[in-house]
């Protein structure tokens, strides 16, 4: 074996150790989402959206960047903790034209999510349930969550949109103050919250095969 395959192999090792830290720091590894998922979120942010969209996990890019070339007029922020990806995506904005794209190496726990208008996660139950407290008190009324595959434990999505992939992935949509479990909240929105949730089919759905 040559010099410089053993160092490839040295440096391939040595980054794939670095996810599987990370990943087991986060409790999570940074999965991309699938081709379905990303069509549909970005369904729902129309090209003229404005403020400030906060992608929680942003991992190797493959929602952040659609999103920040969809919304030109949006700032655009992905926060990724694992420094692999997080590099990945960095190279990756050097050599685009995402002018309204941040990326930036944090834990999202520790950062302030005031100015966020809507935040995409895609995260896990544990992650959700913390998640949640930080959520309501940061977002200000109006703001939006769109978290797929798992629910904010206690919320009230105002739509949730059921895909046609493998998995059957919800996509659930929450709005602020409408989906807070507060008891006056609840009390207050309810009868609005169960006339609003809505369970749509997929607007991409999978072609069938001719038979």
């Amino acid at each position: 074996m040559l010099w410089w395959e053993a160092s490839l192999l040295l440096v391939a090792f040595a980054l794939a150790a670095l996810v599987v830290i990370y990943s087991f720091r986060a409790g999570i590894s940074p999965m991309p989402s699938g081709l379905h998922v990303k069509a549909a979120i970005l369904s729902l942010l129309p090209p003229e959206t404005t403020g400030t969209i906060v992608d929680l996990g942003s991992g190797w890019g493959t929602l952040v960047f659609p999103i920040a070339l969809r919304c030109r007029r949006a700032k655009v922020l992905g926060y990724e903790m694992s420094p692999v990806p997080w590099a990945f995506s960095l190279c990756r904005k050097l050599v685009g034209t995402h002018q309204n794209l941040q990326l930036k190496r944090n834990d999202f726990f520790d950062i302030s999510l005031h100015e966020a208008t809507t935040v995409v996660c895609y995260l896990y139950t544990d992650a959700m349930t913390r998640l949640a407290c930080k959520l309501q008190e940061e977002l200000r009324p109006g703001a939006r969550v769109m978290s797929h595959t798992f629910a904010i434990p206690g919320w009230f999505p105002i739509r949730v949109i059921q895909l046609h992939d493998l998995f059957r992935t919800p996509i659930y949509i929450y709005e602020i103050p409408l989906s807070l479990p507060t008891k006056d909240t609840f009390e207050a929105e309810s009868p609005n919250l169960n006339s609003q949730l809505s369970i749509v089919s997929d607007p991409f759905p999978t072609p069938r095969r001719p038979q």
